[in-house]
């Protein structure tokens, strides 16, 4: 008689959702490999097909985050329609979504120094696929404009969009509203805000923007 037991499948998610869940119940960290997974019942070797350390699986909660998050923005049929700014919209939406349903162990791993830059440390990741993704809007927006001077440089908004991030997500981290619902119309004017700038910055002329990201960064601080 076969047995109805099916072995479990050991994957990069099964891993991500043991660590997380680890972190939740003990109130700590695992001090080591060998001990995450002697505790979980994974072997060792099975951890390194997918992470090489507990640091980068860290890093690759918040790389999941997004993951998620650009997957279920690709299950609306009417995403591809949607114009950049409501794509940019729909991003953040969806990413302070997927924080909300896993808000425990975010609001933890951004708690886990007492300097907040560190903390940062591992949102690299999340960083780059932020800026990548907020760059590939920026050139489509770019290439329906007529004369280079009217061009946008990518990579001072992207930075832009970057730091709006992380505004809201400490804005989202001390929300106290049902539902969350001061974060959603932070987020909403947020976006506006930076695609106001955008449409309205030619190239030869950031100094505003400039001095806008300063003065986010500062409220971030």
């Amino acid at each position: 008689m076969a047995s109805s037991n099916k072995k479990q499948k050991i994957d990069g998610q099964y891993i991500i959702s043991k660590y997380m869940n680890y972190v939740l119940e003990h109130d700590t960290y695992p001090k080591s490999v060998y001990r995450f997974c002697k505790d979980n019942k994974i072997k060792e070797e099975e951890f390194y097909s997918f992470f090489g350390s507990l640091d980068s699986l860290e890093k690759n909660i918040w790389n999941t985050f997004f993951t998620i998050s650009v997957d279920a923005m690709h299950q609306n049929k009417e995403y591809d329609s949607f114009s950049t700014r409501e794509k940019m919209l729909t991003l953040f939406y969806t990413i302070f979504e997927i924080l909300t349903l896993n808000r425990s162990y975010v609001l933890f791993a951004l708690k886990r120094y007492d300097m907040p830059f560190k903390n940062l440390d591992q949102l690299k990741g999340l960083r780059l696929h932020i800026k990548n993704f907020t760059k590939e809007l920026i050139e489509i927006d770019n290439d329906e404009k007529m004369f280079r001077i009217t061009k946008n440089p990518t990579s001072v908004f992207s930075e832009g969009a970057w730091l709006q991030f992380l505004f809201l997500l400490n804005f989202w981290m001390n929300d106290e509203s049902a539902n969350f619902e001061k974060t959603d119309v932070a987020i909403e004017k947020s976006v506006q805000t930076i695609f106001d700038l955008f449409d309205n910055t030619p190239l030869n002329n950031v100094l505003d923007f400039g001095k806008f990201l300063w003065k986010e960064k500062v409220r971030w601080n």
